[in-house]
């Protein structure tokens, strides 16, 4: 009889997921040895290897798809095995997942039955993709959002937006309206804005903001009494940067988003609300592998 202590024991051996080491033990007959066998003859175990390794290249992607739209970032060690069709592959099979899923987090996403073939899950097949191509990969994060939705992705999946708006049925699907809102989706890829408008922001955050400021206009050597006025005038600039509604819109400078979409109400005849967005950056926040291409060949040979 095969026992958790068993399988917890060739996990430890070889850093393979649970499933794959109960299969081994089960197709062994129990003995750990060669349960290691059959895990390095399907490549598992070199892969668990490889598992350790920084992964932050890779793509970000985004698909919409019958009033569903899904973000998402799946990581790579190379930007070569990012451009490569099997790993783009992976990407989209990891995000109709979620489209027909509606996954609850990555680790709930990694424990589904992959849609393609139901004998192997979702960290299996990643777990495969591993052994074939020779890189560590994993899905990194997704994002949902159901309704009226744009997707945008930017230089072959190193930026991606997922947006979400409220409006009338009757424009969400004609072409002015798909060009207005892969327009907003441009705009938030290119400007990063953090919220969507002033009321978004934590309040907390206005207030840690004007006391830099202050400090800011005061150590400039300016008289306390204007300091309020410029802090203000300067508060407005912030909101600017980090508010999309409150940003110049990059395809005319004299316009705010704000009265860009003002615009596409009147024109369409219908109110647009934009209720969310998300924006992904390849890799943001991850650390970077350390080698260069020269070092890379040099340790090899080594």
């Amino acid at each position: 009889m095969i026992t958790a202590g068993d399988v917890k024991k060739l996990r430890e051996m070889t850093g393979c997921g649970m499933m794959d080491c109960k299969k081994a033990l089960t197709e062994a007959g129990g003995d750990t040895e060669k349960a290691v066998a059959l895990l390095r003859e399907k490549g598992l175990a070199t892969a668990a290897k490889k598992a350790g390794r920084i992964a932050s290249e890779g793509i970000v992607n985004v698909v919409v798809k019958d009033n569903v739209g899904v973000i998402a970032e799946v990581n790579a060690e190379t930007d070569f095995v990012a451009k490569n069709d099997e790993f783009r592959q992976l990407v989209d099979d990891v995000i109709e997942q979620v489209i027909v899923n509606n996954s609850a987090s990555v680790d709930a996403l990694l424990e589904e039955k992959y849609l393609g073939d139901d004998s192997v899950t979702i960290r299996e097949l990643i777990t495969e993709k591993i052994a074939k191509i020779g890189e560590n990969m994993n899905v990194r994060r997704f994002a949902r959002k159901q309704g009226v939705v744009e997707g945008y992705v930017h230089g072959e999946g190193r930026i991606g937006v997922l947006i979400q708006f409220e409006t009338d049925d009757k424009i969400a699907n004609t072409p002015e309206f798909k060009e207005f809102a892969k327009d907003m989706a441009m705009q938030v890829a290119a400007a990063s804005p953090q919220f969507v408008n002033i009321e978004n922001v934590d309040s907390d955050i206005i207030e840690k903001e004007k006391e830099i400021l202050t400090a800011q206009a005061l150590n400039e050597g300016k008289p306390e009494k204007i300091v309020g006025k410029m802090v203000e005038g300067r508060i407005s600039k912030f909101f600017k940067e980090i508010c999309l509604y409150e940003q110049e819109f990059i395809k005319d400078s004299d316009k705010s988003v704000k009265a860009v979409i003002k615009e596409k109400e009147q024109q369409l005849g219908a109110g647009i609300k934009i209720v969310d967005f998300v924006r992904y950056q390849k890799g943001e926040g991850l650390e970077k592998r350390d080698e260069n291409f020269a070092d890379e060949v040099a340790s090899m040979i080594k």
